[in-house]
């Protein structure tokens, strides 16, 4: 009797596109998580006033985004990861807002400020799109 594994556990067929938008996400996160390690005191900066702790706030954030990076590689929790990742950049957009509240506090356009919530947008429509929808592989 041939045993197979829990379909859990099975690879995924996905698209091209698909896999794209998998590798866009995982390196965006991946890179980013790095970034909270590399640069904590500068990432620090960006954590609005009001939320206590915000080295330990980057640091924990960037532990999430490198364990929603690795997860979404793996078909058995790309779901849950995707998941993960949509809720943590959802978290993360009181940090977008205080800096257009805040411009003169960093050294960055205001016009790049702006430009920031139309990418998080759509970064949020690629998590849902890569991780939640799949699609067969065609032919």
């Amino acid at each position: 009797m041939k045993r197979s594994l829990p379909h859990v556990f099975r690879a995924r067929q996905v698209s091209t596109a698909q896999c794209a938008g998998l590798a866009f996400v995982f390196l965006w996160f991946f890179i980013g998580g790095i970034a909270h390690f590399t640069a904590t005191a500068t990432e620090a900066l960006i954590v609005p006033p009001y939320i206590p702790w915000p080295v330990a706030a980057v640091l924990v954030s960037g532990v999430f985004e490198l364990l929603g990076a690795v997860g979404i590689v793996l078909p058995a929790t790309r779901k849950a990861a995707g998941i993960g990742l949509f809720l943590l950049t959802l978290a993360v957009t009181p940090a977008h807002v205080y800096m257009l509240q805040q411009p003169e506090l960093f050294p960055v356009p205001i016009w790049a400020l702006w430009l920031r919530l139309p990418i998080q947008v759509a970064l949020l429509w690629l998590i849902i799109w890569s991780t939640w929808r799949l699609h067969p592989r065609a032919g």
